[in-house]
């Protein structure tokens, strides 16, 4: 149900403002009517007569492939700013190199010199993306997060899958799936630590271990900087003989690299666990390689940031600050139902 529009006393003044002094009691008699009738300011009118349309940028990951992950969330950018066409919102895309925080720094100052009504960001890189944020604020110029959160960083909005509870949901998968051996968790990424969604993942995924006091597995995490060769397949299958591996969870959407070490070294008995809907994913899916994929809905992530800011900048409404979006455990026998993929 749309939030009704406040009228105030000064509105009712400005209306009546020919008809000379109006009794107080009169007023009021008018602003209750104009509320039972559930009055909308008309925001496209507004605007266009205004002569200014509102500009917002995005900040996302360059995907390595038109299959990528980081194309969705845009999907629904682009989806939302064709249904805000006719209040003439543009939108300017930015994007930075997934290993190097210092294309995502000169990305941020390119926006910065830009000054948009507001910004959707991915907050890839923390330590960068809080130096970001803070030029931000000093300009008044709100911000979204979207795939992951810095807590209390003065954005509008969060929209995205909570990292921590989806650790935390993969910890438990995992456990249920194995009777006996242990358990690797995955971080394909350089700069772990300044990765805030992948350290949260694994905090949540050691933790329902700890809570649900389970000690018949025992955790290790390696981190994989460098796929450009095949050497750190050598390296885990080794942890995976040496260390009596049974499960193991990639903490981001680059599951099929563990799917293609599967096949080459025809190793057996494992229980993965990953993220996302990418081809490349749901193909080891469907071979039985990998068992479950966590899905967090991009698209619908890019949609709704791009709505967020239209209702903040565009209508000057207060918008929710956090917007989690579902957890989805999608395996073999569902993959087929979700449009993601089809």
């Amino acid at each position: 149900m749309a939030e009704k529009a406040k009228v105030s006393i000064g509105t009712v003044d400005r209306v009546l403002h020919n008809r000379g002094e109006v009794a107080e009691s009169t007023k009021k008699k008018i602003l209750k009517i104009i509320e039972e009738l559930d009055y909308q300011p008309n925001f496209l009118a507004s605007t266009l007569a205004s002569k200014k349309s509102a500009v917002f940028a995005t900040l996302f990951p360059e995907p390595p492939s038109a299959e990528g992950y980081w194309n969705k969330p845009f999907i629904g950018v682009k989806k939302r700013i064709s249904e805000l066409k006719p209040y003439g919102i543009q939108i300017k895309h930015f994007t930075f190199n997934q290993p190097d925080s210092k294309s995502f720094e000169t990305e941020a100052k390119r926006i910065l010199k830009l000054q948009p009504d507001g910004v959707v960001l991915a907050p890839f890189f923390k330590k960068e993306s809080i130096r970001f944020i803070e030029q931000l604020k000093e300009n008044n110029i709100p911000f979204v997060f979207i795939d992951s959160e810095i807590k209390n960083a003065g954005h509008l909005s969060y929209i995205g899958q909570n990292s921590y509870q989806s650790g935390f949901v993969s910890a438990k998968l995992l456990d249920l799936s194995l009777r006996t051996g242990n358990i690797l968790v995955i971080h394909f990424a350089k700069e772990m630590d300044n990765q805030n969604h992948l350290v949260q993942r694994e905090r949540g995924f050691y933790d329902w271990f700890q809570v649900s006091n389970k000690e018949n597995h025992e955790i290790f995490t390696t981190e994989i900087a460098d796929t450009d060769t095949d050497q750190w397949m050598q390296k885990v299958k080794k942890e995976i003989t040496e260390k009596n591996i049974r499960g193991i969870f990639v903490t981001n959407s680059k599951v099929f690299y563990v799917g293609r070490m599967v096949e080459k070294y025809k190793l057996s008995d494992l229980k993965i666990i990953g993220h996302d809907l990418l081809k490349e994913n749901t193909d080891f899916l469907k071979k039985g390689i990998v068992q479950f994929l966590i899905c967090q809905r991009p698209e619908e992530q890019g949609y709704n940031a791009i709505n967020k800011l239209f209702r903040n900048v565009v209508q000057k409404r207060k918008v929710s600050e956090e917007n989690y979006t579902s957890i989805d455990i999608v395996i073999r026998e569902n993959i087929e139902y979700y449009k993601e993929f089809k």
